[in-house]
């Protein structure tokens, strides 16, 4: 990169937004399904770019809405941010693998975020790149478990409950040393897993866990999307 082309921040995050949402009923691609008067995606690039740390934005579109993506994205690009759209793959892992395929050269902190967590704030980005920049690997954002859980089986019988004081959800984004991401997923092949911190785990990576964000609620179904709505209206405005 030119001097004059230089990134803002140090840090890539991708973006996987091909996905099609099914939980949600009939409708386009979950990333492109409306919150408020704007898609997902749109929410939540605004907030990466937000991030003083983010230099490069790489988003996953769906194969036969990468341009129609890139525009939608466009008025939300902050000076300094790099935002390149590429063609998702079947799946989520495949859609990361090539979004980290397309990545600058120089960008050595990657964190992979869901376009369903719209409202993953700022301070979240910011803090997650922070805890890799501190020498941890892996990094995961996480919140406890406040429900109790028990293990049912086939039947529909429980077979006993769970501690839950060590039961932590998972939330994105999740950092991650770009050689050590694109060591994860080579290693992985067809192998799938829920969350990239998962293909690390098999390499015996440890994974650091920091504080989550209750904004970064994750849509799935229309009941999340009515949540959404709600944090929407409540959160501060956001600004890079």
């Amino acid at each position: 990169m030119t001097a004059q082309h230089k990134p803002r921040g140090d840090v890539a995050v991708l973006v996987p937004a091909a996905g099609a949402g099914v939980r949600l009923g009939p409708g386009p691609p979950k990333a492109l399904r409306s919150l408020g008067e704007q898609p997902l995606l749109v929410h939540a690039v605004r907030r990466l770019c937000a991030a003083r740390c983010v230099g490069c934005v790489v988003i996953a579109a769906p194969p036969s809405d990468v341009d129609a993506v890139r525009a939608l994205v466009a008025p939300e690009v902050t000076a300094g941010v790099v935002v390149t759209v590429v063609a998702g793959g079947a799946s989520r892992q495949e859609s990361v693998a090539r979004a980290l395929a397309a990545v600058p050269v120089g960008f050595d902190v990657v964190l992979v975020h869901d376009a369903a967590r719209a409202l993953a704030p700022p301070s979240l980005v910011e803090a997650v790149a922070a805890a890799v920049r501190d020498g941890h690997d892996a990094v995961i954002p996480v919140l406890p478990v406040v429900d109790t859980v028990k293990v049912v089986d086939a039947d529909g019988y429980v077979e006993r409950t769970v501690d839950r004081s060590a039961l932590r959800a998972v939330q994105t984004p999740q950092g991650f040393r770009r050689g050590l991401l694109a060591k994860a997923h080579a290693a992985a092949g067809a192998d799938q897993a829920t969350d990239d911190a998962g293909l690390v785990e098999r390499l015996g990576v440890a994974v650091r866990c920091v504080p989550g964000s209750e904004l970064a609620i994750k849509v799935t179904r229309p009941a999340d999307l009515a949540i959404a709505q709600m944090l929407l209206h409540s959160e501060a405005p956001v600004r890079s």
